[in-house]
């Protein structure tokens, strides 16, 4: 089978709790050790420090007993040529023969994915009553995707600052809120500090190699952040902060903030568990005396793996994608010499 990025966009459409469910049941499942998922590898190019494609492994058991590759690069440049940043291919595999059994657009599969992960955590860790106001750093694909999911979780967000360096970016994002939430409020912060001081929830999902958040006062409020570009926030944030994670050596890798942060200190124990963890219940949800809590997922191959079979199931039952005849040689016993 081959689906491509438009018929997946219209099979997820309006199907963030069946999303939500199967980011669920994958991260308990990997808690559980019920799933297995090799180093990511990195191409990277030479003279180019943003631009990369990342291969991405996974085996996820339990209900999904399924097995893929997730293709994916990243190439922040693409904004200024009026393209995508990310672009992806997505194969899955039978576990009982080892033969692909589909071929999927992965950008928008993963751009759920992440989204729906962030929004799942807020659900776990936020602790308060309600959430009524939000953040959005960077204002692209992944962050109007963790606002959808995050409204799905939380009805009762009526506020949205937005900050993007670029204000024609943050503009552009603001009107696309409006057209989608039309009552929800937006407004564009005029600086980071600014738009976190004004949102109970945080999401960063930027381009950054290194950290540009070097201090944060918030005062006394509880604040959630939702550090899915892993790279923003400096070392002594995140040491002064309770840190939930996807998986502890991965997002311990790649310089990302919670990398820096090890090697300044030597060890691992400013982390103090995994979401899947809490999921199972494993572990609290909040630590005592913490007004801050922090969730960096380094983005794990198993949730691809697993909304691509959600969505792989989805195109069986409506009928979409194309299934590619001949793909499979004849044996080779059959073959002409």
């Amino acid at each position: 089978m081959l689906l491509t990025g438009d018929e997946i966009h219209e099979l997820l459409r309006d199907r963030e709790k069946e999303i939500l469910e199967t980011v669920k049941l994958a991260y308990m499942a990997c808690d559980r050790g019920n799933a297995v998922m090799p180093a990511n590898s990195y191409l990277r190019f030479p003279g180019k420090e943003k631009e990369r494609i990342i291969a991405k492994i996974a085996y996820l058991g339990e209900s999904f007993e399924a097995a893929g590759i997730k293709w994916i690069s990243s190439f922040p440049e693409n904004i200024a040529r009026n393209i995508e940043r990310a672009s992806a291919a997505l194969i899955l595999n039978s576990v009982e023969t080892g033969r692909p059994t589909a071929v999927l657009e992965g950008s928008i599969i993963s751009a759920k994915r992440t989204a729906a992960s962030a929004a799942l955590a807020a659900s776990c860790l936020w602790q308060q009553p309600e959430v009524s106001s939000v953040g959005l750093i960077g204002c692209g694909l992944i962050n109007f995707e963790t606002l959808r999911f995050l409204v799905s979780c939380f009805p009762g967000i009526s506020q949205a600052t937005l900050y993007d360096l670029s204000r024609d970016r943050a503009g552009q994002f603001q009107a696309k809120v409006s057209r989608s939430w039309p009552a929800l409020k937006t407004r564009i912060g005029d600086s980071f500090e600014e738009t976190a001081a004004q949102s109970q929830i945080l999401s960063l999902a930027t381009t950054a190699v290194t950290p540009f958040v070097r201090s944060w006062h918030h005062g006394d409020d509880e604040r959630l952040i939702l550090h899915l570009s892993v790279r923003d926030l400096a070392p002594e944030i995140i040491l002064d902060a309770d840190n939930v994670v996807d998986d502890v050596d991965q997002v311990c890798s790649n310089e990302t903030s919670l990398h820096l942060a090890e090697r300044k200190v030597g060890h691992r124990d400013f982390i103090r568990c995994t979401l899947g963890e809490i999921l199972n219940g494993g572990e609290p949800v909040r630590a005592e005396n913490s007004r801050t809590t922090i969730f960096t997922p380094f983005g794990l191959a198993a949730l691809d793996v697993g909304v691509g079979e959600l969505t792989r199931s989805l195109a069986l039952r409506e009928g979409a994608g194309q299934e590619v005849r001949g793909f499979f040689p004849k044996a080779w016993s059959e073959r002409s010499a």
